[in-house]
């Protein structure tokens, strides 16, 4: 990740979070924070436990952001933000937390006077680990239509090129789904499943043959004896846990479209 898409993920993520962005140029970021911003950021527990204790005015804070020093003004103070810096994991995390489920809707041109009907969508984002000794990771995206239970793929690509908002639109009604979430979820998560029942599965197979080394490594290391001691039982699970192959699938978050 380099330092400028840094930069665009710290200015989309605070404006979606409704803060103001008081400067913003090359290589800084100023952010005035709103207050769930400042209780989620700022670890301040006893600041805000305190305020509302006594009715106290809340002053959340005012933060600076450093994301590339070499380009920010000089003098200028600030908190260098990297990949890999504590700050930015943290501002990971909280986007994963408060972005897990949306509900938009789709806008329509500002000529549009006549009624149009929003169709529900599920749109699921997912990540599909292969795990073994070695570990990769694919980013999978699907939309369920909830009225006719079409489904696609590769969806958040699809859906980031039309314009949305989290307001339905003047002169547009929404269509009940047929299909309820969970539903839909369920359906997805089946689509996949037979998807990855019928990949070439030499990436596991390989994989077992690695663990059939080791162990007997292991054995030979503790012998013919009959009486194996406690850590040879340990060491063995420990092969277990890291050879054993296997696929596991999280949703990483989704939401409900509203599209014409």
């Amino acid at each position: 990740m380099q330092q400028q898409e840094i930069h665009q993920f710290l200015e989309q993520y605070f404006l979606a979070n409704k803060c103001e962005l008081t400067g913003s140029g090359n290589g800084y970021l100023e952010v005035q924070l709103t207050i769930d911003m400042d209780k989620e950021l700022m670890n301040r527990p006893f600041y805000w436990h305190y305020l509302e204790k006594t009715g106290g005015i809340p002053n959340p804070m005012k933060v600076s952001f450093i994301t590339d020093p070499l380009a920010a003004p000089e003098g200028m103070k600030g908190e260098n933000v990297h990949f890999g810096s504590p700050r930015l994991h943290q501002i990971f995390q909280s986007a994963k937390k408060l972005s897990k489920y949306v509900r938009l809707y789709e806008k329509q041109p500002a000529f549009q006077i006549r009624q149009t009907p929003l169709h529900p969508w599920l749109g699921v984002n997912m990540k599909v680990s292969f795990v073994c000794d070695r570990k990769k990771d694919v980013f999978r995206s699907f939309g369920l239509n909830l009225i006719n239970g079409q489904l696609v793929e590769e969806f958040h690509e699809q859906v980031s090129q039309r314009p949305l908002t989290p307001k339905i639109p003047d002169f547009c009604f929404t269509l009940s789904p047929i299909i309820r979430p969970a539903s839909g979820i369920n359906r997805i998560q089946t689509y996949l499943e037979n998807e990855l029942s019928q990949l070439d599965e030499s990436w596991g197979q390989a994989a077992l043959k690695r663990w059939d080394e080791d162990l007997a490594l292991l054995e030979h290391f503790y012998g013919d004896s009959i009486e194996k001691p406690e850590s040879y039982y340990t060491e063995k699970e420990a092969l277990k846990e890291l050879y054993e192959p296997r696929i596991t699938m999280e949703i990483i978050n989704g939401g409900i479209f509203y599209l014409s």
